[in-house]
């Protein structure tokens, strides 16, 4: 998979904030379905499937707040700024299920607290009310995608006393 930097998007001087956002839910989108790839297990394997169709729907949200943006916000504090996918992928972390499937998902769990921060931290950098609102809700789904990891590495450690029945019950806060 190759992975594209915040910098290659918008070149070294600015950087958008939906550009950089959606190629960090594109990347999110490929690293899930790479570690569902990966593992043999059909409802982990669901999960992250879930996990990555999410988001996707997050890159149609910021794409969509990009068109119907005027002057869309730009940031120089981006401008050097990796990807956190692409971060890890250029550090050679070996994504391969030999790993570990716990790890796996441990570094999925840090990207979705990484999202979440990123999103709360740019909700002061644009303008309109409704584009916080909806950056808000996305880091909002951010921190549900980190519990919903934090329940799959609950239960592939402790199968036996983690799940009352297949809902996920136990979810514990972020």
């Amino acid at each position: 998979m190759k992975t594209t930097s915040a910098s290659d998007i918008c070149g070294e001087d600015e950087m958008d904030i939906f550009d950089y956002a959606m190629q960090m839910e594109k990347d999110g989108e490929d690293y899930y379905r790479e570690i569902a790839g990966s593992i043999d297990d059909p409802g982990i394997k669901k999960i992250l499937g879930m996990l990555a169709d999410e988001e996707v729907k997050h890159y149609e949200i910021l794409h969509e707040m990009k068109s119907r943006t005027p002057h869309i916000g730009q940031t120089e504090s981006l401008q050097n700024t990796k990807n956190i996918f692409a971060e890890m992928k250029e550090s050679g972390a070996d994504i391969s299920a030999n790993r570990g499937q716990v790890e796996l998902y441990k570094k999925a769990q840090d990207l979705e607290k990484k999202s979440r921060e990123f999103y709360e931290a740019k909700c002061a950098e644009v303008d309109s009310d409704a584009q916080k609102d909806l950056l808000l809700k996305i880091a909002e789904e951010e921190k549900r995608h980190f519990v919903i990891l934090e329940n799959i590495i609950q239960f592939v450690t402790r199968p036996d006393s983690y799940l009352d029945n297949a809902e996920f019950e136990n979810i514990e806060p972020y």
